[in-house]
């Protein structure tokens, strides 16, 4: 049966491709800093379900220290040169999007398919199936477009490099924000408004949700990582229980508000940073461009679940 292992595995063999060509790179002055901090994540892939805890731990900071003092570089090499690829796109116009469409159908179909067959995990059959349709893609686009035959995993490895170790923030940050959920953190936020903000009406129930909501995303970078932080502070005990709100409506346009912190934030960097870095634009350039949508459409969201989240009571109807 094909397990979520299978998938770590799989991830871990292509970040160990990644750090061994990475070492042989003479474009990058950096290159063994790169090495060693796609051998890390390689590692945590191979060996994270075999090793201790504190190991694991140990790891991860080795990684936030590499990618967090500025110890990575960026080669020029390209696996191909240009005008061959930009001739090649001309020829095959958006043909081109195939492989990469691939990768969402297998997962789609994957996911719908796996409780019908024996030999997927039906707990981890999303993911499973993601990795299967990277596998599939890749073969068609080297079936397809015979490039030379290291040219995807140099190819991946140089996107990964510009991408830079943002590239495992978000996987850090959803890992933090459920640190923070065992911690008790929400129980903490909720004492201290309690006891410095009167949150005696509605409106300002609603209004401290909303914008918290959009802070601690801002904070830290993932909105499924600041739910259970605000939702156990003030959505559970005052929205659904002190003033009988709908917990759905109030989930669902709470998200909703945490997106609005996402758009604003630098730690979301699978959304800001790396489109930047992608397109050589400055590196807040998303950031600003973003900034009036996500006010108007928090001010829309808090309007909303005054609206809504109290009118329909605790349950649907």
């Amino acid at each position: 049966m094909l397990t979520l292992e299978h998938a770590y595995v799989f991830a871990g063999l292509v970040f160990a491709a990644y750090a061994v060509l990475g070492a042989r790179d003479g474009d990058n002055a950096r290159r063994y800093w790169n090495a060693l901090f796609w051998a890390l994540v390689a590692a945590m892939f191979l060996l994270g379900s075999h090793v201790s805890e504190l190991t694991n731990g140990a790891m991860a900071l080795a990684l936030l220290l590499v990618g967090g003092l500025g110890f990575l570089g960026q080669g020029h090499r390209e696996s191909t040169n240009r005008p061959a690829r930009a001739a090649s796109a001309a020829h095959r116009g958006n043909m081109l999007f195939v492989p990469a469409l691939i990768v969402p159908a297998t997962a789609v179909i994957g996911t719908l398919l796996a409780k019908h067959v024996s030999f997927v995990d039906p707990k981890q059959a999303t993911i499973i199936s993601l990795a299967i349709g990277v596998v599939f893609a890749w073969i068609a686009a080297a079936v397809w477009l015979r490039p030379p035959l290291f040219a995807p995993l140099q190819e991946g490895r140089r996107l990964m490099n510009t991408i830079s170790g943002a590239a495992i923030l978000p996987q850090m940050l959803a890992a933090l924000g459920a640190v923070f959920a065992v911690a008790g953190v929400g129980r903490a936020v909720g004492s201290l408004l309690t006891h410095s903000i009167p949150l005696t009406e509605p409106v300002s129930v609603v209004a401290i949700y909303c914008v918290g909501m959009a802070l601690f995303t801002i904070i830290m970078g993932n909105a499924f990582a600041a739910f259970p932080v605000m939702t156990a502070a003030v959505g559970l005990p005052l929205i659904v229980h002190k003033f009988g709100g709908n917990p759905a409506i109030m989930s669902a346009i709470g998200m909703l508000s945490g997106f609005c912190g996402t758009l604003v934030t630098p730690m979301a960097a699978n959304f800001n940073i790396v489109p930047a870095a992608l397109l050589d634009l400055d590196r807040n350039a998303v950031i600003r461009a973003q900034i009036p949508t996500a006010l108007l459409l928090l001010l829309a969201n808090m309007l909303l679940m005054y609206v809504l989240v109290f009118r329909y009571g605790p349950h649907l109807p």
